[in-house]
């Protein structure tokens, strides 16, 4: 009788608090793992959705729909199965967060500083929260740019924190410091925990713990009912070249374990009671910006810079295999789905890695990625920087990026959901692949 009781209460609470897929990265423990049948080989685009903007928002899928944000400022649903729309909610700025869906309602957060709850079914607004203001990181002379003296922002920052929905409570990292706990039903405030930076990290959720990341350079667990701290981490600092600190990657929580990236080019792996660090891997001057998945034993992560995919023993570090992605980096999360893992590339790639063979097994295209790769990917299949980049003015930076875009990246972390991926792309498309 007991366990039937138990049972129950964790099926009335998937019911009220959300399906493991209508979260970023399939879970509240953020581990990438789906449970669809796996993709061999690609057969087809189902369907794509075009909006009026790019699409940085990873999409969740729940009760027949697909949810995600745009920056022409507007979350959509669309029908899982043929992409048409079911309806549309504008917001006052550019959505690059990604939704969470529970208790018939959906969350997320726009530019505009505001936290949204709008009902599943028809899209109308139900409550709304509003931060202390949403901006991208800032720093002097960052990534060498000139004006030294500038204070500019991280053209690079391109995500907002995305919600977790847990035991009634909205879990979200705001760029005024805060880590937010809101009442789900009405936006009430339940707590605040104040970091000293710019939080764009997702928080996971496990054992009653809020696990994120800030820009400060501190990782944080934080008690899930009260907002008080329970331990935190220091990542390193760089007061050499220019200001490559802070904790962009969103944390797996797997088998006792915390793992996630860090600007400092380091991956690390703590004690999920206690913040003792267990491992960590030097990446040797490349950012690990995209958040691992987790499974079975292994955790799974890719580099910027130098566009490397590891997978690691998550118990030791050890590496067991290496892919080299050409240098293209990764901002795009992984999923994986059976024995393949899917994950978006700068190139406007989506690549489907077989973990048993250890290899690369096909890969989707954009067609802005067809159509500027000849100007902005070397014959080698490198980036072409030197075409996209043409000065160390912070204003060349910000065109260069522009540049790079062209070729409609996967920035989105995709979702896997019965033998479908969905995924976002910067040429303003949601992909449905199969």
């Amino acid at each position: 009788m007991k366990r039937n009781l138990v049972l129950i209460s964790l099926l009335i609470n998937l019911s009220v608090f959300g399906q493991t897929s209508a979260t970023f990265r399939g879970n509240l423990q953020h581990t990438g793992v789906y449970d669809s049948a796996p993709i061999p080989s690609f057969t087809r685009i189902k369907w794509q959705f075009q909006t009026h903007g790019p699409v940085i928002s990873s999409p969740v899928v729940a009760d027949g729909m697909v949810f995600f944000g745009s920056a022409d400022h507007n979350l959509y649903a669309v029908d899982r199965e043929t992409g048409a729309q079911k309806w549309k909610f504008s917001s006052g700025s550019r959505i690059a967060s990604s939704p969470a869906v529970a208790n018939q309602m959906v969350y997320f957060l726009s530019y505009d500083s505001n936290f949204y709850a709008v009902d599943e079914t028809t899209g109308q607004l139900k409550w709304k929260f509003k931060t202390g203001g949403e901006r991208r990181f800032a720093a002097r002379h960052i990534h060498g740019a000139e004006p030294a003296a500038e204070t500019m922002p991280d053209p690079f920052d391109f995500f907002l924190s995305s919600a977790a929905v847990w035991n009634g409570s909205i879990y979200f990292g705001s760029s005024d410091g805060n880590i937010y706990a809101l009442d789900a039903a009405t936006g009430n405030l339940k707590w605040k925990f104040k970091t000293g930076d710019v939080v764009h990290a997702s928080p996971a959720i496990a054992g009653g713990t809020v696990f994120v990341g800030s820009w400060d350079s501190y990782f944080y667990a934080i008690d899930a009912a009260t907002g008080k701290e329970k331990w935190r981490f220091k990542t390193g600092e760089d007061h050499d070249t220019y200001n490559q600190v802070g904790i962009q990657s969103s944390a797996a929580i797997g088998d006792g374990m915390v793992y996630f990236g860090c600007r400092d080019s380091n991956f690390y792996a703590l004690e999920q009671q206690t913040g003792a660090e267990k491992w960590k891997f030097n990446n040797k001057g490349s950012w690990v910006i995209a958040s691992p998945a987790v499974r079975e034993g292994k955790v799974y992560f890719a580099t910027s810079d130098s566009g490397k995919f590891y997978a690691a023993d998550a118990k030791t570090g050890a590496i067991l295999f290496t892919l080299d992605m050409h240098h293209w980096p990764a901002f795009s999360s992984p999923a994986i789905a059976g024995r393949m893992l899917y994950m978006g590339t700068h190139e406007g790639k989506l690549e489907s890695i077989d973990t048993d063979a250890q290899k690369v097994a096909w890969a989707f295209q954009t067609e802005a990625s067809k159509k500027n790769s000849s100007t902005y990917v070397k014959t080698d299949g490198t980036p072409n920087y030197e075409a996209a980049f043409e000065g160390d003015f912070y204003d060349d930076i910000v065109i260069g990026v522009g540049r790079m875009f062209s070729l409609g990246p996967i920035l989105s972390s995709p979702a896997v959901v019965d033998g479908v991926v969905y995924v976002g792309s910067m040429d303003g498309n949601l992909y449905a692949l199969q």
